[in-house]
């Protein structure tokens, strides 16, 4: 018994549908592309040697006057966070921006000292009061009013550096080595 043309023509065709429906689900079923990141940080690296001669210049002088005000107490030397939280608190910050149509988002590292009072829940380990931190803060391209045009309520983009971006939270509960668990004349 012979199948008829029009059959064969029919299997054929249901067969490239079934394929393409597969291939399709597959494609949809992947990651979505991420974003590509730059590389202008390679411009930035340092080698360890000459990060030897930062952390030796501050040992030699800043350290040097913390110490003599803690009587002879040395501070913390070295702050650590996991890469996931960096790579989290990034993510935060690049999506609370855009949210908020900031341009150019940023963070800035300041200096900090836990108070000896300070809430226990708000350090990485209870004993580290009293000693100094750091915390990240946003910061997004600085807005300014323009006053030298007719039309003074534009607002133009200025070259100034960034700004704090104050309606964002700030990263800290950093874990520190206060001493004396390091060594505090050596970079580990």
């Amino acid at each position: 018994m012979k199948t008829p043309f029009l059959f064969k023509k029919l299997s054929w065709l249901f067969a490239i549908l079934i394929s393409s429906f597969c291939m399709l689900s597959c494609t949809r079923c992947s990651e979505p592309p991420k974003e590509p990141v730059s590389n202008s940080y390679k411009k930035k690296l340092i080698s360890y040697k000459e990060g030897r001669v930062l952390y030796n210049e501050y040992s030699r002088t800043n350290n040097v006057v913390l110490t003599r005000s803690r009587n002879g107490e040395p501070d913390s030397r070295w702050y650590w966070f996991s890469v996931e939280d960096l790579e989290g608190y990034i993510k935060y910050v690049k999506e609370t921006a855009k949210k908020q149509k900031l341009k150019n988002p940023g963070i800035r590292i300041y200096m900090g000292k836990y108070p000896m009072n300070h809430p226990k829940n708000k350090m990485a380990k209870p004993e580290y009061a009293g000693y100094q931190t750091i915390f990240l803060v946003p910061t997004a391209q600085n807005l300014k009013r323009d006053s030298t045009t007719a039309m003074s309520r534009t607002m133009k983009l200025t070259t100034d550096e960034n700004t704090n971006v104050t309606e964002m939270q700030v990263l800290n509960m950093t874990n520190l080595a206060p001493p004396p668990k390091v060594s505090t004349a050596d970079m580990p």
